[in-house]
C-alpha cells in the first residue's frame, strides 16, 4: 500500500468509485481508494439498480441526467458492462392532487430539457399490461429511466478510475483519523498509515463512524428497505415476445411502490408507512454481503395495493426478498462538500439514490476540490445545510419520516410534525397558546406562518391551491400597510465580524463598500467565478466591529466560507450568534410612533434615517436597531439576546395598542417583498446566477477593489448578461405559482436566438433493447395541453424562463412572480408576451419593471 497521496477516498462502494474516477479524470491522479472488504459491500451490492433523471430540485435533477449520461463514457474506458437497460418509466396519478403534482413535474420538465409527456391510464398499461387502469387518473412518461447492474456499474467505475491512474485498496479498514499542524490527514489503517492532503468520506452504512473520527456527527440513518422479486410470469414473457420490449418502470404513489422488469418476472419495491431503522447507533464493521430478515408483514399493506393495481402479481410466486440497509439524509437528499470548521475532509455520503446520482455527486465533489467550487447549485446536496440542531434523535425522527414519505405528495404550505419542535423563541408559547399561529420550520427553528383569528382552527390546510390561509394572510398585510404590525426574525443568521482586519476582510469579501459607522449596506457576496454565493445586511457598529445579517438556512456555509478566507495573522475574529440573538421587526407607516413611545432617544425621521444603525435601549432593554425591514415599508429591525425578547414583544404590543397593531407571519412579510420585488436568497438569489443577471447591480461596487468574483462580475457587466431576473404580475385563477415553473414567450425563431437551458443538459439518447421507446403521447393530452405542445412546433410560443419564486400580493391584490428570462426581453412589459404554466395552465403574465408597491421608495424611507 502506497504510504502518501494527494487524496484519500474512504469506502468502495458506487459513490467512492464515482469520487475516485472524477479526481483522477481531473487530473489528479495521486489518488487511493481504501476500502474495509470489497468493493459494493455496503448498500452497493443490494440496490435494485433503478435510475431516473426527475427531482424536486432541478439542480440535484441535471446531475442525476449527468449521471445517467455518464453510463456509456465509464462502460467505454472501463471495457466493463454496466448492464444498462433504459427502459423508460411512469408515474401513475391515483387521484386529481396527484394529477396536479405530475403537472407540476411535467412544466418544471419543459425547461430543463427532459421529455416528460402527459399520458392517460390506458397508454401507460399499453407499456405496462399488467396494470389494473380503472385505478388511475393520468400518468407521466419519462423516456430516461431505466435500470442497470449495480455490481457492474460500480467494478465500471474503479476500473476507469485505475486506467486514469488512481489505486484502489481492498481488504483494508481505516480506523484512525488524525490531522497534523500543516493540515496534513494521517489516514491509519489495519495495514499502515497513508499520509494525505485530503480526506473524503464515501463511507455508505459506516460513514458515521467516518466522521466520528474527527469528532463529526453526520445527520445520516440506515433504513431498511425490501424488495422482492418474483416467479417467472406468462404476462411478461408475452409481452417480450409480442414487442420486442421489456416492460417499462412504474412508480405507483397510492401503493408507496416502484416495480420494473426483472428477468422474466417483475421486482416490487415499498417504501412503507411502517418504516423501520438499522443500526441506530452504531453499524458493526463486521457487516458486509449479509441481507436483513425479510418482514413481509410490514409492506403488507402497500403490498394490498399493489396487488389491486396490478392484479397479475397477486398470483405470481415470490423468488426471493430482499432486505438491505440505505442510509439517508433527514430529508433524502446526500450529503456532499468540505465540513465547516475542518480542513481539507470532504463527505459524500447519504446518496440513497446511488444509480441515479453517484456520478453527479462524483462530478460535483471532484470540482470542488480540484478547482473550489462544484460548478453546479448543489445547495440541495450540501452538507452545510444542517445545524447542531440535526442530532442523532432529531436526524432518527426525521428520516423515518422522509422514507415512510416518499412517494407522498408535499404540498407548498404543507408544513412536516416529525422531530419538532427542536429550536423555539422566548415568544414561542405566547405565539401557540395565545395569538393561535400556525408554526412553520425554519432551519430548525419554529416561526410563526400566520396567525388564525379566533374561533378558527390553527391549521393549513394542504394544497396546490390558494388555502385556508388566504384571507388571513391577506387581513395582516393589509393591517400592516395601513397601520403597524409586529412579527418575529429569529430565523435570520447573525453574526459579527471584528477585530483591526474586520473592514479589510469584508471589503475583500464582498461587492459593496463596507458602511460608516452607525449605517447599513446590502451587499451580495460572490465566489470566484463571478455567481451569487451570498446577499447580506452589513451594520458597522464601530471602527472595527461589523455586524452583519443573512439567510439562517446558510449559516454553515457561509462561516465555511468566511473561515476559507481568514488571514492567517489573528486580525478578525467572527462570532456567529445562531439563536443567542432574536430579534422583532415592526412595520408599518406607525410603526415610528410606536417605536418612539418604547425608545429614549430620537427616532425621529432626521435623527434616525432609512439604512441607520443604532444601539439603544427598547422598553428598557439592551437592543440593536436597524432602520429597516424587509417588508419595504417604513420600519425597525430589533435585535436583543433572548432574556429581553418578551419584555420587548409585551412592551411593543402594548405601545401599539392604540394604533391596532397586530402580529403577522412570514407568509404575510414575504407577500409584502414580492409587491417591492425584492429577491429572496435560495429562490432568486443562488450561484447559478451572476450579480447583473439577478439585478443586483446597484449594489456592486467593481471600482472599490478587487474582491472576491470581481474579474467575473466586471465580464459580465461588459458583455451583457444572458439573463435577467424579473418580476411578473399573472393574470392566475386559484392557484399562484410555487416556483420552477416554465415561463412561455410569444416570439419567433426569426425574432430570437436559441434559449440556452437554465441547466444545461437535455435527456441522453440511448438505444433500449435496440429500439428507443419513443412515444408522441399528444393524444392521451387535454385540449389544452395539445394546444401546449402545437404552440411549441409551431414555434410561435416557446419556453424561454423559469419562475424562481412567487405568490400573492396582498395589498395590492395581484398575483406575483419572480424569475429569469433572455436579458432581450427583460424590459419588454408588453401585454400577450408572456405566460406562465400553473397546474399545466399557462396563464397571461406580463413583467412590471417598477415594483407594484411605494414603487418610489417613498414610505421605506419615510
Amino acid at each position: 500500500m502506497k504510504t502518501h497521496a494527494k487524496a484519500v477516498v474512504i469506502g468502495g462502494g458506487v459513490v467512492g468509485c464515482s469520487v475516485l474516477y472524477h479526481l483522477a479524470r481531473a487530473g489528479w491522479t495521486d489518488v487511493l481508494l481504501i476500502e474495509r472488504s470489497e468493493l459494493t459491500s455496503g448498500s452497493s451490492w443490494h440496490a435494485a439498480g433503478g435510475f431516473h433523471t426527475l427531482n424536486g430540485d432541478p439542480n440535484v435533477a441535471k446531475l442525476q441526467a449527468y449521471t445517467v449520461q455518464l453510463y456509456k463514457e465509464i462502460e467505454e474506458i472501463s471495457g466493463q458492462s454496466c448492464g444498462l437497460h433504459l427502459t423508460g418509466g411512469v408515474m401513475m396519478a391515483d387521484s386529481p392532487e396527484r394529477m396536479d403534482f405530475l403537472r407540476l413535474a411535467h412544466a418544471k420538465g419543459r425547461y430543463l430539457g427532459m421529455e416528460t409527456e402527459l399520458i392517460t391510464p390506458s397508454e401507460a398499461k399499453a407499456m405496462f399490461p399488467i396494470m389494473d387502469e380503472t385505478n388511475f387518473v393520468g400518468a407521466m412518461w419519462d423516456p430516461v429511466e431505466g435500470h442497470l447492474d449495480p455490481s457492474g456499474t460500480t467494478h465500471a467505475y474503479a476500473k476507469a478510475a485505475r486506467k486514469l491512474g488512481a489505486e484502489i485498496e481492498l481488504r483494508n479498514r481505516v480506523v484512525e483519523l488524525a490531522q497534523e499542524a500543516d493540515s496534513t490527514w494521517n489516514v491509519v489503517t489495519e495495514k499502515g498509515t497513508v499520509k494525505a492532503e485530503h480526506v473524503v468520506n464515501c463511507g455508505g452504512l459506516w460513514a458515521r463512524e467516518v466522521g466520528r473520527m474527527v469528532g463529526l456527527e453526520l445527520p445520516l440513518l440506515a433504513m431498511e428497505h425490501m424488495y422482492l422479486l418474483t416467479e417467472p410470469m406468462p404476462e411478461v414473457e408475452e409481452f417480450n415476445r409480442a414487442t420486442g420490449r421489456e416492460m417499462i418502470g412504474v412508480i405507483d404513489f397510492k401503493g408507496e411502490i416502484y416495480t420494473r422488469q426483472e428477468r422474466n418476472g417483475i421486482l416490487l419495491g415499498t417504501y412503507e408507512k411502517a418504516a423501520k431503522p438499522w443500526s441506530e447507533r452504531e453499524t458493526p464493521w463486521d457487516f458486509g454481503h449479509e441481507l436483513l430478515q425479510p418482514d413481509i408483514d410490514r409492506i403488507a399493506p402497500s403490498l394490498e395495493v399493489g396487488f389491486r393495481h396490478f392484479p397479475a402479481l397477486e398470483k405470481a410466486g415470490i423468488k426471493q426478498v430482499i432486505n438491505g440497509p440505505f442510509t439517508f439524509a433527514p430529508d433524502g437528499n446526500p450529503l456532499v462538500g468540505p465540513v465547516q470548521g475542518l480542513t481539507n475532509f470532504w463527505c459524500a455520503c447519504a446518496v440513497m439514490a446511488g444509480f441515479s446520482q453517484g456520478g453527479g455527486v462524483g462530478l460535483a465533489l471532484a470540482n470542488w476540490m480540484v478547482d473550489g467550487d462544484p460548478g453546479f447549485d448543489v445547495w440541495g446536496m450540501d452538507v452545510a445545510r444542517f445545524g447542531e440542531w440535526a442530532t442523532l434523535r432529531y436526524t432518527n425522527a426525521k428520516v423515518r419520516e422522509n422514507y415512510s414519505r416518499r412517494f407522498s405528495i408535499r404540498f407548498p404550505n404543507e408544513e412536516l410534525p416529525a422531530a419538532r419542535p427542536a429550536q423555539t423563541t422566548p415568544l414561542y408559547d405566547i405565539m401557540v397558546r395565545d395569538n393561535n399561529a400556525v408554526m412553520g420550520d425554519s432551519w430548525g427553528l419554529e416561526t410563526p406562518l400566520w396567525f388564525a383569528p379566533e374561533g378558527t382552527e390553527a391549521k393549513d390546510i394542504v394544497s396546490f391551491h390558494r388555502s385556508n390561509d388566504f384571507e388571513h394572510v391577506g387581513n395582516e398585510v393589509r393591517a400592516v400597510r395601513n397601520g403597524v404590525g409586529v412579527t418575529e426574525i429569529a430565523n435570520f443568521a447573525k453574526y459579527q465580524v471584528s477585530g483591526p482586519g474586520a473592514a479589510a476582510f469584508l471589503d475583500r469579501l464582498m461587492t459593496n463598500r463596507m458602511p460608516k459607522t452607525g449605517r447599513i449596506v446590502l451587499s451580495p457576496m460572490l465566489n470566484a467565478f463571478g455567481r451569487l454565493i451570498g446577499d447580506f445586511t452589513i451594520a458597522r457598529a464601530g471602527d472595527e466591529r461589523f455586524m452583519i445579517w443573512g439567510s439562517s438556512a446558510a449559516q454553515v456555509y457561509h462561516k465555511r466560507w468566511f473561515e476559507k478566507h481568514l488571514p492567517k495573522d489573528g486580525s478578525v475574529r467572527i462570532h456567529r450568534f445562531d439563536q443567542t440573538l432574536v430579534g422583532l421587526s415592526i412595520a408599518g407607516p406607525k410603526s415610528r410612533a410606536v417605536l418612539e413611545k418604547l425608545a429614549d432617544v430620537d427616532v425621529s425621521r432626521e435623527a434616525f434615517r432609512f439604512m441607520d444603525f443604532r444601539e439603544m435601549a427598547v422598553t428598557g432593554a439592551p437592543c440593536v436597531v436597524n432602520r429597516l425591514t424587509y417588508t419595504g415599508d417604513l420600519g425597525y429591525e430589533i435585535w436583543m439576546p433572548p432574556a429581553y425578547q418578551r419584555r420587548v414583544y409585551d412592551g411593543i404590543k402594548e405601545a401599539g395598542a392604540e394604533f391596532g397593531i397586530v402580529d403577522f407571519g412570514m407568509r404575510a412579510l414575504l407577500s409584502m417583498r414580492l409587491e417591492k420585488n425584492f429577491p429572496t436568497w435560495f429562490r432568486e438569489l443562488r450561484p447559478i446566477y451572476g450579480p447583473f443577471e439577478g439585478a443586483m447591480e446597484r449594489f456592486v461596487r467593481l471600482e472599490k477593489n478587487d474582491f472576491i468574483g470581481r474579474e467575473a462580475a466586471a465580464r459580465e457587466k461588459a458583455e451583457g448578461p444572458k439573463l435577467r431576473r424579473v418580476s411578473f404580475i399573472v393574470e392566475a385563477l386559484d392557484a399562484d405559482v410555487m416556483g420552477d415553473e416554465p415561463i412561455w414567450a410569444k416570439v419567433g425563431s426569426e425574432d430570437f436566438g436559441t434559449v440556452e437551458k437554465p441547466h444545461g443538459f437535455g435527456a441522453p439518447r440511448f438505444e433500449a433493447g435496440g429500439e428507443a421507446v419513443r412515444r408522441s403521447g399528444t393524444a392521451a393530452l387535454s385540449g389544452e395541453d395539445s394546444a401546449h405542445i402545437r404552440g411549441i412546433e409551431d414555434g410561435e410560443w416557446r419556453v424561454v424562463g423559469w419562475v424562481t419564486s412567487g405568490g400573492y400580493g396582498h395589498f395590492v391584490e395581484k398575483s406575483m412572480a419572480q424569475g429569469y428570462v433572455p436579458a432581450e426581453l427583460a424590459e419588454d412589459e408588453s401585454e400577450g408576451l408572456f405566460e406562465i404554466e400553473i397546474l399545466g395552465v399557462r396563464r397571461p403574465a406580463r413583467i412590471n419593471l417598477l415594483p407594484p408597491f411605494d414603487p418610489e421608495g417613498e414610505r421605506m424611507r419615510g
